[in-house]
């Protein structure tokens, strides 16, 4: 198979990152950057930390542009070699030739098929188990929730963690069936009462303890 249209390609190519690499003057990284040349001042002593930091941005993007012209010069010098020696265009893996079609979109290709994509562990933090099992009620306090789940046997008088008949999400005994506007408490004369399960339960302990 004739490879002289990919041979003029990756000449060419080769060409242009050359000529960019000097154009760039190497993306300046032949200047030292603790001497402070490379930000244009003498010395790095009174300059705001931000400045610094801004100057190592650029040198890393500097040198992540380099190092991608490289490693590609490098593919090219190599698939040219592989042309010289005539065995460009044979799959390393396979030994099998390599369509055209995948040589045309990229001429430095060593196999049939692109690599594999990386596998990405699926593997999940352990906290998240803790999570799906926490049962987000309306008015819950969901430092209580979390704190239950605290392993420690250290537990001090006054603790937030959740007793048995204790209403969670609530500091008073009362707070479950009391309501007021908007505007928050502004008399006596303004609480709501909601007569629901915790408003029973309330009165019925009242009641136990009147009658003692």
């Amino acid at each position: 198979m004739d490879y002289t249209h990919y041979k003029k390609q990756l000449e060419e190519r080769k060409r242009e990152i050359e000529q960019q690499l000097i154009d760039n003057n190497h993306f300046g990284l032949e200047r030292g950057m603790a001497s402070g040349r490379s930000s244009g001042e003498l010395s790095q002593y009174d300059n705001h930390p931000a400045d610094s930091g801004t100057d190592l941005y650029e040198r890393e993007k500097d040198m992540a542009l380099l190092t991608h012209l490289q490693d590609e010069l490098s593919e090219i010098s190599y698939s040219l070699k592989q042309i010289e020696q005539g065995t460009y265009g044979i799959c390393e893996v396979t030994g099998n030739e390599i369509p055209p079609e995948r040589l045309e979109a990229m001429p430095t290709a060593r196999t049939i098929k692109a690599a594999a994509d990386q596998h990405v562990p699926g593997d999940r933090p352990v906290e998240e188990e803790v999570l799906h099992e926490l049962e987000w009620d309306d008015g819950n306090d969901s430092y209580e929730e979390v704190a239950s789940f605290n392993d420690s046997g250290m537990t001090y008088e006054g603790s937030s963690l959740m007793e048995a008949d204790e209403n969670p999400g609530y500091v008073e005994e009362f707070e479950p069936f009391v309501s007021t506007e908007i505007e928050g408490y502004t008399g006596s004369e303004q609480v709501h009462f909601q007569r629901n399960e915790y408003y029973e339960k309330y009165m019925d302990q009242q009641d136990e303890e009147q009658s003692e």
